[in-house]
């Protein structure tokens, strides 16, 4: 995240990109990974290009993978099935996959993601401030940032860094699934896509967003965001309006070169590059009429 900032909310936000063929992923964080001078912490060093990595086999992994949501919620019957169907697959190419999942982060586990969450965005608010040389006006930031800023300003530093202590530990605890299981697998979210606006926060209900965004992110992708494991997600099938459903493989940490090899192995035995959504195709084919 240099040379800005030395981390953002203790390391747990990072920046990637979302392509379209594991080679490019692949070649883009080779491009990027590494740490630079001054950086207060890094990830282990690769051994080797992860480019290289994309094309190996990964040999025989165990998987742990479950499609039940903590929160119980009900998981769309297309993304079952396409979850599925890559238990199948998995077992197929010679992989071990087990119905299990980490622990739960738990009430006390929440907590603290809310308040390192309201941490970074008072920091947010802060760092703006001050590049801007003044608070933001009014109408300049949407609803929901808005009132996003106005709870984080509640947090203190302390309950910050007891919410970071308290999932440090629970990273510690990530830890001791990963000795027995190389790659976790859930759906990446359990919903199609929700109609264009309806995350949008208006002035009567500025937290619309956050309320509706759960109707579809069910699954434990924070895990990730917590303890800095690597995680990817990876389109693997369709729902039944044609479009893409992700399924999310959280690795142990410093372990990208299974995730890439696994990738790799994935996108060879089912290949979605050329898979375009029903309305996608059809705008596709009118533009080259016309």
């Amino acid at each position: 995240m240099g040379p800005e900032y030395g981390d953002v909310a203790g390391g747990f936000a990072v920046e990637h990109a979302l392509t379209r063929s594991v080679r490019d992923s692949a070649a883009l964080l080779d491009a990027t990974a590494g740490q630079s001078p001054g950086d207060p912490y890094w990830a282990p060093p690769r051994a080797r290009p992860f480019l290289l990595e994309a094309g190996t086999a990964p040999g025989k992994l165990r998987i742990a993978a479950t499609a039940t949501p903590n929160s119980g919620q009900q998981v769309h019957p297309d993304y079952l099935g396409v979850f599925e169907e890559t238990v199948e697959l998995l077992a197929g190419l010679g992989h071990s996959v087990t119905e299990a999942h980490p622990e739960s982060l738990g009430r006390v586990g929440h907590r603290a993601v809310r308040a390192v969450y309201g941490g970074a965005i008072a920091w947010i608010e802060a760092y703006w401030t001050q590049r801007m040389g003044r608070p933001p006006e009014a109408g300049e930031i949407e609803p929901f940032t808005a009132a996003d800023f106005e709870r984080s300003r509640a947090v203190t530093g302390g309950q910050y860094l007891l919410g970071m202590g308290e999932l440090q530990r629970f990273s510690r605890r990530l830890a001791g699934f990963f000795e027995e299981f190389d790659v976790w697998m859930t759906p990446t979210v359990g919903w199609p896509p929700l109609p264009l606006g309806t995350l949008r926060g208006t002035e009567e209900e500025p937290l619309r967003g956050e309320r509706e965004a759960g109707r579809f992110l069910m699954f434990d992708g924070e895990y990730a965001n917590i303890s800095g494991n690597p995680a990817m997600s990876v389109p693997l099938g369709v729902d039944s309006d044609g479009l893409p459903v992700g399924m999310s493989f959280l690795g142990r940490f410093g372990d990208e070169a299974t995730l890439f090899r696994l990738a790799g192995q994935l996108e060879k035995a089912a290949p979605w590059a050329d898979r375009k959504p029903g309305a996608l195709a059809r705008a596709l084919a009118a533009s080259r009429r016309s």
